[in-house]
Formats: C-alpha cells, sequence, structure tokens
C-alpha cells in the first residue's frame, strides 16, 4: 500500500498540497490578502467585501510586482496590464477547526537545515 504525505493550508482546506513550503507560501498569500483587504475596506467603505477581497487576493498574489512600483519603479505595475487577466476566485477562510474533529496525520521527515556557504 502507498502512502502519500499531502499538506493542507489553515486558511483553505479545500486545497491540497503535495510540497509544505508550497502550502505555506499559498497560506502566507491568504493572511496577506486578508490585512489587504481590511485595509482597502477601511480607506474606500463603499467597495463589497467580495470587492476587497478580490483585489486582496489579486495584490496578494502579485506583491512582487506592487513592491518594485512601491520602491521608486512604478513602470513595473505595467507587467500587470500586459499580463492575461486572471480571474480570482474567492477563497472561503475556514473558520478555525477543533482539535478532536481532525484527524492526525503522520509527522513528515524533518527537513534539512541548508548548509552556509563558505
Amino acid at each position: 500500500m502507498a502512502v502519500e504525505v499531502v499538506y493542507r493550508s489553515s486558511r483553505d482546506l479545500e486545497r491540497l498540497f503535495m510540497d509544505k513550503a508550497e502550502a505555506d507560501r499559498h497560506d502566507k498569500m491568504l493572511e496577506l490578502a486578508e490585512l489587504l483587504a481590511e485595509v482597502l475596506h477601511k480607506a474606500v467603505p463603499s467597495l463589497t467585501e467580495q470587492q476587497v477581497e478580490e483585489a486582496g487576493i489579486y495584490m496578494a498574489k502579485n506583491r512582487d510586482v506592487f513592491a518594485k512600483a512601491f520602491k521608486s519603479q512604478p513602470d513595473a505595475l505595467s507587467e500587470l496590464l500586459t499580463a492575461p487577466v486572471e480571474v480570482v476566485q474567492p477563497v472561503e477562510v475556514a473558520a478555525p477547526v477543533e482539535e478532536a474533529a481532525v484527524e492526525p496525520i503522520a509527522p513528515a521527515k524533518p527537513a534539512k537545515a541548508a548548509k552556509a556557504a563558505k
């Protein structure tokens, strides 16, 4: 019998990942998107909850481009203007799950530490 280890983001229980680092990146992106949505809603209260959520996810997914633009490189945003439009699918952020309701998953082997450059 083959055993497969999968990882799930704590903020998006529907998505499964084969790599822990990828699940962590997705979780951090959703955390950033949530905070961006809160800031956008505070700045522009007339936006709907769905609009601020979609904008937050879009900005979080493209954080590197926005970071370049905010660091005196506004031309970096042209990259987003020429890219094909990606429809943002709203992600339902899961409510905290009680420990007893979750089946335990066998722990994976710890990752080896990267060696320092000489």
